[in-house]
């Protein structure tokens, strides 16, 4: 009981500090809004570009545009992996070995993604427009790999990276962040609000449900005598699907609108935060930005699915390895390193924002989002994971739950879920998943007509 009083008090002050600099920090930018836990991560890997020779340009337009390419290029602290960006493309016109152009491709999605995220978090919006730019864009480098993947009928590394994605954000980030974070405050409890934990959690084991549905009625009815349709797995999925975007657009109305408060990260004074009192880029410099980033990701996402078989030859990996571990790992660098860095500064509500709700954003709505695509595009694509994938799935959101169910954090609880990431990584590791099993799987999927009965 006692100990219980001590706790709630102990949070009870914290909220209150919170609450006063939130205060502050209205006052000091004139506007009743916070930043999402996703912005704030993703500014801790900016860096404030000095426009001083930029400034002497007596040409407007030139100094307008060389100050805009040296805010894109040089405004974040992973600049150096720029690069890879011609390199990548360099290797695909000449020819080189397809498993460079896979390396390459995967590097320089990095800090393209990181820009994504700035250009959506760049002043110019609105909260509202820009919450939804964020929330949309948060995960744009997966959902771009998943629709190429789609184009070219490899559902099954659809399935595993997202999945992968989900994993990756629950148990490698929130694992690494809550363990260094521990180790960094050893000598001191690490708190954090629960309620966001609790929203995004509800919606994690909701999505794992849709995807155990389809799973769970094809051994049921195959158990029996009957024969199965596939049209009636597809039918359950699709609509499982439709709930799924359902459920997610709620949940966007009740982060942005009815229940702002418990998502909005406040911002302290920080020398490694880069904050702006204005805009950085206008409106049309945002616009183009943006869009030219987009077309650069697809097509280097293009690139990684065109030569991920290639890529698990020549380095002795299974696809289903590639597109489990090493593809959200890669895909999501930039996002991580921010949450690590915030857990290290002792702001778990940054790092739990960013991990769990880019893990919400895989569930709810990317892979929903795929299932409605590919049917429109007439592809064949269910929500039946696999046995091994939906339990990996299913497990992991049921250790985060209980991880996180006091409101406390130790290095210790970012242990565990860090080594089940890795037992799960040998696992899919050890299993291997022949390319051409996978590419039958593909084209029977997309050859399969309704009416065709499995006995």
């Amino acid at each position: 009981m006692a100990t219980s009083t001590g706790y709630e008090a102990a949070r009870g002050l914290e909220a209150g500090s919170l609450k006063g600099r939130g205060l502050g920090k209205d006052a000091h930018h004139g506007h009743g809004h916070g930043r999402t836990a996703h912005n704030m991560s993703s500014s801790s890997l900016r860096k404030k570009s000095d426009l001083t020779l930029v400034s002497r340009i007596r040409c407007g337009l030139l100094r307008d545009l060389l100050a805009n390419l040296q805010e894109i290029f040089l405004g974040t602290k992973l600049f150096v992996l720029f690069p890879a960006v011609p390199l990548a493309v360099a290797a695909n016109c000449y020819n080189f070995g397809r498993a460079w152009i896979f390396a390459l491709s995967l590097l320089a999605l990095i800090p393209l993604a990181e820009r994504v995220s700035f250009l959506t978090d760049n002043g110019i919006w609105s909260c509202t427009v820009g919450g939804l730019l964020n929330a949309t864009c948060g995960n744009a480098t997966e959902l771009i790999i998943a629709i190429f993947a789609l184009q070219q009928g490899k559902i099954d590394v659809v399935k595993c990276s997202l999945v992968g994605s989900i994993l990756s954000n629950l148990l490698l980030v929130l694992g690494t962040s809550l363990f260094f974070g521990g180790l960094a405050n050893l000598h001191r409890e690490q708190l954090y609000d629960r309620k966001q934990a609790d929203v995004n959690t509800g919606l994690l084991l909701m999505g794992a449900l849709c995807h155990i549905l389809p799973l769970l009625f094809r051994y049921a009815v195959n158990s029996g005598e009957q024969t199965l349709s596939t049209a009636p797995t597809l039918a359950l999925s699709r609509a499982c699907s439709i709930i799924m975007l359902i459920a997610y657009v709620a949940y966007l109305f009740f982060q942005l609108k009815t229940h702002r408060q418990l998502f909005e990260s406040q911002e302290e004074e920080d020398d490694d935060l880069v904050t702006e009192d204005k805009p950085v880029l206008g409106f049309p410099s945002a616009m183009a930005w943006l869009v030219g980033m987009t077309l650069v990701i697809a097509l280097l996402s293009e690139f990684v699915v065109g030569t991920i078989e290639a890529a698990s030859e020549s380095w002795g990996m299974s696809v289903s390895f590639i597109s489990v571990i090493l593809l959200p790992i890669v895909g999501n660098a930039a996002e991580h390193a921010g949450a690590i860095i915030f857990a290290f500064k002792n702001k778990l509500d940054i790092t739990l924002g960013v991990s769990l709700g880019s893990a919400t954003q895989i569930s709810m709505f990317v892979i929903p989002l795929c299932v409605i695509l590919a049917w429109i595009m007439g592809i064949r694509m269910d929500l039946d994971l696999q046995l091994l994938e939906t339990s990996s799935l299913m497990i992991s959101i049921l250790i985060v739950a209980f991880t996180l169910q006091d409101g406390t954090s130790h290095y210790l609880k970012g242990l565990i879920p860090l080594l089940c990431y890795l037992a799960i990584g040998a696992c899919f590791f050890v299993f291997k998943s022949p390319t051409n099993h996978l590419n039958n799987i593909n084209a029977s999927a997309s050859s399969t007509t309704a009416g065709v009965t499995m006995t």
